[in-house]
């Protein structure tokens, strides 16, 4: 393994007791270059050609307050994969925020535990007054990855293969962009979605191949909402407003607690994709909390849409967590909550709604075929959680036609991260590829890239591949084609 060090900045916060400061949360505050790493296990394969790249986050500044994972400095780190070699990279994203904080040494913004009020600087993001760490969702569009703050925030580019910093995305509107941008690989577009406290509190965008804001409309909600995911279908895009919110009556005094409201339905704005407020469509549903989608398609006069429906949006406080934590652990925990994976059809013609459990596991983080994005898809990928921490350990593939469904976990102390699916080269079906992901290694103290055959799903990692360093957990991912990013849908046009 050769490696290059390219920054190490200073460790200047005490863990403490703190769960997400220690362990496989540990922050990372090392950049580097590094070829030639080392196999385990397995051959790299040969018909694998692309980008898997990964969002983190790593706090480097002590916080003001409680510190809440979520308000960590974003990393994006980088494994491609090309003619049997892989190469790993991992940068810092070069926030405004983050480049002031360090240039004063000290935290500006409150995070998302604290009052806003504690910030030394306006901030961004609809919380208001936080900083934009774009440290949530990553995608790849135009030939350049997007990272992205869930709370709404500018939208940074990086080259995807040398993560050189390529700044914010000229077309970043007022409001900010969201987490969970969604790219549609056989147009081109991005479509995006971002959310405030001012009216009409939610809008609906679309980016076209070339990189240009083409369309952005208002999506008019009753009030702030704090929608999370997105899904699209051919013709339409599909928003949401879930009876999951801000208390209204606090907003006003500055405090930011949420409130569920099991009285009120959840509701899905349906809107074609260059549609207008007037062309929405509103369906609803049983309340609940969705964080995350997978695939929506149309069938006939009906849109499926499957994601993972919460059978408790608002948990109880976790008992055991330390003194200050109990609620932010609660939210961190899916058994708390129940995420199940769910489908939605709603029915164009009478503007009803059915509904339907796929499997009573508790399950999130899920992926699929991008190349399967908008049509009837077979098999679905979701992560596993372990019980009352924000860390995966194993993965369950569905077959979503017959039921069937498989279920491979990782050794004791290995932590995985969210793992899109990454077709072969000339794939001939829809899971003929591999999932990718990053392993945080608690026994040895590094992590590793695996590679799980999705034809061979429950043997395990066909290849394991040793990283220089350990990676700080964190949220999302994306695979990105590398015969895309030369020369198709995704690449830059110039």
């Amino acid at each position: 393994m050769t490696t290059q060090t390219v920054r190490v900045l200073p460790r200047l916060i005490d863990a403490g007791d703190h769960p997400y400061l220690q362990g496989a949360w540990t922050p990372l505050l090392e950049e580097v270059n590094a070829t030639g790493l080392r196999v385990l296990e397995g051959a790299v394969p040969r018909d694998l050609d692309g980008v898997y790249l990964r969002n983190t986050q790593n706090p480097v500044l002590p916080s003001l307050g409680r510190y809440h994972p979520f308000d960590g400095d974003g990393m994006l780190h980088m494994a491609s994969f090309r003619n049997g070699e892989v190469e790993y990279r991992n940068r810092f994203i070069a926030t405004k925020g983050l480049n002031a904080e360090l240039e004063r040494g000290e935290r500006l913004w409150a995070g998302l535990m604290e009052d806003p009020a504690l910030s030394r600087r306006p901030g961004w993001g609809a919380h208001g007054g936080i900083k934009d760490a774009s440290s949530t969702d990553v995608v790849v569009h135009a030939g350049q990855a997007l990272t992205t703050y869930y709370q709404c925030g500018e939208g940074y580019r990086l080259d995807p293969q040398t993560l050189e910093q390529q700044g914010i995305a000229p077309w970043s509107p007022l409001d900010g962009i969201s987490a969970h941008c969604k790219v549609d690989e056989r147009s081109g577009e991005l479509l995006f979605f971002n959310y405030s406290k001012h009216a009409p509190y939610m809008h609906y965008g679309v980016v076209d191949r070339q990189d240009r804001l083409v369309h952005y409309v208002p999506v008019p909600l009753p009030g702030p909402r704090l929608p999370h995911d997105m899904a699209f279908t051919r013709d339409f895009a599909i928003l949401n407003d879930f009876p999951l919110f801000w208390d209204p009556d606090l907003l006003p005094l500055g405090k930011h607690v949420v409130r569920f409201h099991p009285d009120m339905p959840s509701r899905f704005a349906i809107i074609p994709r260059r549609g207008t407020p007037q062309d929405i469509r509103w369906f609803e549903a049983a309340p609940t909390f969705v964080l995350h989608f997978l695939n929506a398609y149309e069938d006939g006069d009906d849109i499926v849409l499957d994601g993972y429906f919460q059978d408790e949006p608002m948990p109880r406080n976790f008992e055991g967590a330390p003194v200050g934590y109990e609620r932010m652990m609660s939210y961190l925990d899916q058994y708390k909550m129940g995420t199940h994976l769910h489908r939605w059809r709603f029915h164009l013609r009478t503007g009803k709604t059915t509904e339907q459990r796929l499997d009573d596991r508790v399950l999130e983080f899920g992926m699929f075929n991008q190349r399967y994005a908008t049509r009837p898809y077979r098999y679905a990928y979701s992560a596993v959680q372990v019980p009352g921490r924000f860390l995966f350990n194993g993965y369950v593939k569905h077959d979503l036609v017959t039921g069937e469904s498989w279920q491979l976990g990782l050794p004791e102390g290995q932590f995985a991260s969210e793992a899109p699916f990454a077709p072969r080269i000339n794939a001939r079906d829809e899971d003929d590829g591999y999932l990718v992901s990053f392993i945080t290694n608690e026994n040895t103290q590094r992590s590793e890239v695996i590679l799980i055959d999705c034809k061979r799903f429950a043997e395990g990692p066909v290849c394991r591949i040793e990283l220089p360093h350990k990676l700080c957990s964190g949220t999302h991912s994306c695979w990105a084609d590398g015969r895309d990013l030369r020369d198709g849908p995704l690449a830059r046009q110039r």
